[in-house]
């Protein structure tokens, strides 16, 4: 166990590598709106190039961040009923949910899209719009989400096993439920609406 405990910290490092560095794309894609939206209202010139390369940055934050969303445990769950159920409970339904509906979802994703990509990318396939971007790099994205996504799948299911053995601590234990969050929220913002009216 160990040693896939080991493989889990060096998948973990790799998504958060990944993560960090392609959140950036979020704050490139706003300037390159910005300026688009800019040189458009002064100039009366736009680019669908420009517009086509906003939604691709976007297309690879969803895909290729989407690993570091669920190792951070930010992706959507059901608090209400999530967290009145006990700690082993849990873990037994995360564990269920990773390996039997993400990691084939993972799979048929990238059994599909690869000869969707390849397709693509073979025919040098471009956009229908005038002056836009090629369309593979965009579909290569479904690939690359589709597998960096199942690496992380694979993580999650060893430490979710290592979690029911004792081996790691449950992280579910400290977890807040989504109206706790909120009360917390409330509180630190009349604290500080109050030291503000000071």
């Amino acid at each position: 166990m160990q040693a896939l405990l080991k493989l889990s910290r060096g998948i973990d490092a790799m998504t958060t590598t990944i993560g960090r560095w392609l959140s950036w794309l979020i704050l490139i894609a706003v300037i390159i709106s910005s300026a688009n939206a800019t040189i458009r209202k002064i100039f009366d010139v736009s680019s669908n190039a420009y517009l086509e390369l906003q939604w691709m940055l976007f297309g690879a934050v969803f895909l290729l961040c989407s690993p570091w969303t669920l190792l951070k445990d930010e992706h959507i769950k059901i608090d209400i009923v999530n967290h009145h159920l006990p700690l082993k409970v849990r873990s037994w339904i995360d564990l269920i949910g990773h390996v039997f509906f993400l990691m084939p979802f993972c799979i048929v994703v990238l059994w599909t899209s690869i000869p969707f990509f390849l397709v693509s990318y073979h025919q040098n396939e471009q956009s229908f719009n005038a002056g836009g971007l090629p369309q593979w790099p965009a579909k290569s994205l479904v690939v690359l989400g589709s597998a960096l996504l199942l690496v992380q799948a694979v993580s999650e299911i060893i430490k979710r096993v290592a979690v029911m053995r004792g081996l790691l601590p449950d992280p579910n234990r400290l977890a807040l439920s989504a109206h706790e969050q909120a009360a917390l929220e409330a509180e630190r913002l009349a604290e500080a609406i109050s030291s503000e009216t000071k």
